[in-house]
C-alpha cells in the first residue's frame, strides 16, 4: 500500500506560480512511475504531467506544456510539479497518483495509487 499526500496548492494571480509536492510513503518509491492530474467543478479528471521511474523520461499535457514541469526526487521519495505563468483555467484541485512499472500513462484507471488533491486557485 503507498500513501500519498499533495501539498504546496493554494490561491495565486493569474501570471504567477506554484510547486506542488507529492509525498509518498513506500520504500519502493523508484519503482513506481508517478503522474499529476487536476479535476475542476463539474469537469472530468484529467493527466496534467507524468514522470518515469527513473525520472528520465516526462510527458505533460498539450494545456500546460511549456508552463508546468514534473520532477521528482526518489531519495526524498517526492514528486513535484512546478507550475508556471498559470491561468484562471487551471483552477482544480491536482492530484498525484503512483502506478508500479517504469512507464508513464495518461489514463486515471492506469493509476494504482491516489493522494487526497490540494486545491490550487488562479484569480483573474
Amino acid at each position: 500500500q503507498v500513501q500519498l499526500v499533495e501539498s504546496g496548492g493554494g490561491l495565486v494571480q493569474a501570471g504567477g506560480s506554484l510547486r506542488l509536492s507529492c509525498a509518498a510513503s513506500t520504500r519502493t518509491f523508484s519503482t513506481y512511475a508517478m503522474g499529476w492530474f487536476r479535476q475542476a467543478p463539474g469537469k472530468d479528471r484529467e493527466f496534467v504531467a507524468g514522470v518515469s521511474w527513473s525520472g528520465s523520461n516526462t510527458v505533460s499535457a498539450d494545456s500546460v506544456k511549456g508552463r508546468f514541469t514534473v520532477s521528482r526526487d526518489n531519495a526524498k521519495n517526492t514528486v513535484y510539479l512546478q507550475m508556471n505563468s498559470l491561468k484562471p483555467e487551471d483552477t482544480a484541485v491536482y492530484y498525484c497518483a503512483a502506478r508500479s512499472g517504469p512507464t508513464i500513462a495518461t489514463k486515471t484507471f492506469q493509476y494504482d495509487y491516489w493522494g487526497q488533491g490540494t486545491q490550487v486557485t488562479v484569480s483573474s
